[in-house]
């Protein structure tokens, strides 16, 4: 069987670069990284079939012409798979956008809480080892050591808010989960200094 080495290197080629590409945070470019790396499997996958041969027809065609139709139905089955794929990080792109602004893969909050719970403990046990180490403590020292946990507690307590504000939603199952309109938004927008007001002429 005789293999195409310029298939094989434009195939290497966009699967390099579609990895690349998939390790990125924006999902446009892991989109884009997808699809590149999807032909470039592609490629590999019709290379295997060797030279062009005849079609693989029932009769008057010798075996040993035919051109083998498994990686072709293969590569046709991955092309469906990948549009599919497409489609969903294109939803999940323009989903991202329109709740936040951008396409950026932001950290996991839970991941990020327990780095920083870790990492806040650290700084915490390493102040207090050098608190204890010290013989004499002047007034400064103790009011700079409270100082300090003052504000390890405070980094703490400032993700815990962030945390708290990602999980919030407004119960409404096709705004939060779904999706809804930027006009949805706008009128939110103006209702709310009405309902302000109203609410303040009540109190």
């Amino acid at each position: 069987m005789t293999v195409s080495a310029s298939l094989l290197a434009t195939a290497a080629v966009l699967c390099a670069v579609g990895g690349i590409l998939m390790l990125t945070r924006p999902l446009t470019r892991i989109l884009l990284g997808a699809v590149i790396a999807g032909n470039g499997i592609n490629l590999l996958v019709l290379s295997a079939t060797g030279s062009a041969g005849r079609a693989p027809l029932l009769y008057g065609v010798p075996l040993w012409q035919v051109t083998d139709p498994l990686p072709q139905a293969i590569a046709l089955t991955a092309i469906v798979i990948t549009l599919a794929t497409t489609a969903f990080l294109l939803a999940m792109a323009y989903r991202s956008h329109q709740l936040t602004g951008t396409d950026e893969v932001h950290d996991d909050l839970e991941d990020r809480r327990i780095a920083l719970r870790a990492e806040v403990l650290g700084e915490r046990d390493e102040l207090r080892e050098q608190y204890r180490s010290e013989s004499e403590r002047t007034a400064e020292e103790r009011a700079r050591y409270r100082e300090e946990r003052k504000r390890l507690r405070a980094r703490l307590r400032a993700d815990r808010a962030l945390q708290a504000r990602g999980r919030d939603a407004g119960g409404d199952l096709w705004h939060d989960v779904l999706g809804a309109d930027p006009q949805d938004y706008a009128e939110a927008r103006t209702d709310a200094p009405a309902a302000d007001a109203n609410r303040g002429d009540t109190g």
